[in-house]
């Protein structure tokens, strides 16, 4: 019996999947047992699991690594694979069991609420169409994760959650905070770029007054 589903043959909710993982012995834990833990089901919830990595409070260029991984699935989901493939360096890339129990037990109370809320509706946005945009807006959000901006990484990885939330749960109105967000991630982005260029501008003008 794999972790998805219970001695009675019941889906596992993620959050239990997450739960069993941090019980399991050994001292390391790598990408490749969290995706044979989820099976059929990995796409949604290895995406969710490095969305929430992604959140945390990392210096500048952590999430270079950490996002990654992301930029890798959300190709994959784009290109509309029924399944997730990871190649096999990726499934070698390890976290202490240990500091996973810690950092999931962060997020247990939440994704156990979240779980409960959540449901199948709006099939069409988690359509193999559906799901293949959700690709594209994960692509640029995890590019996003990828620069190294200071605290540039919680808008796009909490839309990641949210998208990923939606393709485990075929809950369309997850999908549609996954967008939302990603339309702030990309007003934030244009505003930063026109402040950029601002500043740019006004400091040539400035050496060029005293120049």
């Amino acid at each position: 019996m794999t972790l998805t589903h219970t001695s009675t043959g019941r889906p596992r909710a993620f959050s239990e999947v997450v739960e069993k993982l941090g019980q399991r012995r050994g001292d390391k834990l790598c990408l490749g047992e969290v995706v044979e833990a989820f099976g059929e089901r990995a796409f949604g919830p290895v995406m969710f699991f490095f969305a929430l990595i992604n959140m945390m409070p990392w210096p500048p260029g952590g999430t270079t690594l950490t996002g990654a991984p992301l930029l890798l699935l959300s190709m994959e989901l784009a290109w509309g694979r029924d399944e997730l493939w990871t190649p096999r360096w990726a499934d070698r890339i390890t976290v202490r069991r240990a500091t996973f129990r810690r950092l999931s037990g962060r997020f247990q109370s939440g994704l156990k609420f979240t779980e409960r809320l959540s449901r199948p509706r709006l099939h069409f946005l988690t359509s193999p169409l559906g799901q293949g945009l959700i690709g594209v807006a994960c692509v640029f959000l995890s590019v996003v994760l990828v620069l190294p901006v200071w605290g540039g990484n919680l808008l796009p990885a909490t839309a990641i959650g949210f998208f990923a939330l939606g393709v485990m749960q075929r809950d369309g109105l997850a999908v549609i905070v996954g967008w939302l967000l990603t339309g702030a991630t990309g007003a934030v982005l244009f505003l930063a770029w026109r402040l950029i260029v601002a500043s740019a501008t006004y400091g040539l003008e400035w050496i060029g007054r005293i120049a």
